[in-house]
């Protein structure tokens, strides 16, 4: 599970970083720390699907680009 985790908060990492949106300006996006936002991007966390589907719209992509 632990695997998934960081397999699913890479590529959060990676389209925010191809958006040019910095870490912080993704967490005030959604509502959420920006600590927890690089705990979720290390996948220190697990996420929850809601988050995650913001986090997509967000980055305007499908949730099914976040998971491996």
């Amino acid at each position: 599970m632990k695997d998934l985790s960081k397999q699913i908060g890479l590529a959060i990492r990676e389209h925010r970083i191809a958006k040019s949106i910095t870490q912080e300006r993704l967490a005030l996006m959604c509502d959420i720390d920006r600590s927890y936002l690089g705990r979720i991007e290390r996948g220190e966390v697990n996420i929850t699907v809601v988050k995650l589907s913001q986090i997509a719209q967000i980055l305007e992509i499908s949730i099914k680009d976040l998971i491996p």
